[in-house]
């Protein structure tokens, strides 16, 4: 009778220590949830204020700051804004916005946001940043506004050549932004346009919010 009122008691209690463990992880994952969405409503609120900001200079700046705390939300970003420096103070070479992780895979990202299309001229520092890192890092480029067909050409020339550059534009984040956590996942959508730039040589997709 002891053996057996002891093996009760030993089943009531790593039932009652699995509750707890289960209760626990539930808590955990609810508090993580939490954040991420209180993260992703401080910078849904940020950006959105961005299209108020009358110096260029000033909201080019800060949209750095505001996409790559995006990125760090959805557990993407390995790296904020930063500079490659020349061999023995030969100056700045190169200058990245920031870099994130997709499915092992390294992303070096290029901001921009003028008033006119994005070309060649302006889409080839980027190509060169990537092609420079051989296959060890891939590229996107996020836009306000659209590319010309030039643009998509080169990028399209450069997915041959080995050099994988998907495009963005920030109307796609708004529209991320809108739908909120619950129905639009970014890391999802630009697995998506990573997807089909590489498996159909197309740089250019743009994501159509479910809304």
């Amino acid at each position: 009778m002891v053996n057996v009122k002891d093996s009760f008691t030993r089943m009531r209690m790593e039932q009652e220590a699995a509750a707890k463990k289960a209760k626990e992880e539930s808590e955990r994952r609810a508090e993580i949830a939490h954040r991420k969405t209180k993260e992703l409503e401080e910078v849904r609120s940020d950006f959105f204020a961005l299209f108020t900001e009358p110096n260029a200079q000033l909201r080019g700046k800060a949209l750095e700051g505001i996409l790559n705390r995006l990125f760090r939300a959805y557990g993407m970003l390995v790296r904020e804004a930063f500079t490659v420096k020349g061999a023995c103070g030969g100056g700045v070479i190169e200058q990245i916005d920031g870099v994130i992780e997709i499915d092992s895979h390294l992303y070096l990202v290029e901001m921009k946001w003028w008033s006119t299309p994005i070309g060649v001229n302006e889409i080839s520092p980027h190509l060169v940043r990537v092609y420079g890192r051989g296959a060890q890092a891939r590229g996107i480029f996020l836009s306000y506004t659209d590319y010309t067909e030039p643009a998509i050409e080169t990028c399209r020339q450069a997915i041959a050549g080995g050099a994988l550059v998907t495009l963005c534009k920030l109307s796609e984040i708004v529209a991320i932004l809108e739908c909120g956590a619950e129905r639009a996942d970014l890391q999802a959508v630009l697995r998506d346009k990573i997807h089909v730039a590489l498996l159909d040589k197309k740089p250019w997709k743009e994501y159509l919010s479910p809304i």
